[in-house]
């Protein structure tokens, strides 16, 4: 059974950062794109960052500049550093797989496009 657990989250500052952390069991994270998404209060959920199969990135325009996707050669995890959290940032983070037929591309951000979704993790930015 594929599964995603996300981790990492809690309150920071403006200006402040955390370092997110999506964990996969059941298969290996090296053959798929993953992405990073967010959903605030009364708003849809949006993706922020991907990761494709051969370690290429992807980023929403929101986010661009103060957060890294990355995905290290051990451990089976995927990392979302957030730099310079803003409170525009504050959201429940998940992290899911981009379906198989995308080519691992980071090709959507349709969510209907993603599957294994985790739990979520809540990043609070306030002063």
């Amino acid at each position: 059974q594929l599964q995603l657990v996300e981790s990492g989250g809690g309150l920071v500052q403006p200006g402040g950062f955390l370092r997110l952390s999506c964990a996969a069991s059941g298969f290996s994270l090296d053959y798929h794109a993953i992405g990073w998404f967010r959903q605030a209060p009364g708003k849809e959920r949006e993706g922020v960052a991907c990761i494709r199969r051969y370690g290429t990135t992807r980023y929403a325009d929101s986010v661009k500049g103060r957060f890294t996707i990355s995905r290290p050669n051990t451990g089976n995890t995927v990392y979302l550093q957030m730099n310079s959290l803003k409170p525009e940032d504050t959201a429940v983070y998940y992290c899911a797989i981009e379906s198989p037929y995308l080519q691992s591309q980071c090709i959507s951000w349709l969510i209907d496009d993603y599957n294994s979704w985790g739990q979520g993790t809540q990043v609070t930015v306030s002063s």
